[in-house]
């Protein structure tokens, strides 16, 4: 028992760590594509297209958070046993 809370715990903090880095590389990559922007177009009259990119990746690191951070208590199997048992 001992042992499978802690397998359990070792992937939520794999997964957490995961997030973080994944939130990392999305701050660097979207400052990158900003900067490129900015050197490349005129001021207030180029089209701010580096809002494509963020919007979508953005997307996938939401899912990503409520994965890393809610999935335990969103998706769990127990709570909805408890409902289910309440219920009847």
């Amino acid at each position: 028992m001992q042992n499978e809370k802690d397998r359990a715990l070792w992937e939520l903090a794999q997964a957490r760590a995961s997030f973080k880095k994944h939130l990392f590389s999305y701050v660097v990559v979207n400052l990158f594509l900003v900067a490129i922007w900015y050197i490349s177009s005129r001021p207030y009259t180029s089209y701010f297209w580096p809002i494509w990119p963020m919007l979508g990746w953005g997307i996938g690191l939401l899912m990503h958070y409520f994965g890393a951070f809610h999935a335990d208590s969103f998706f769990s199997a127990e709570k909805e046993y408890d409902k289910l048992k309440n219920k009847s």
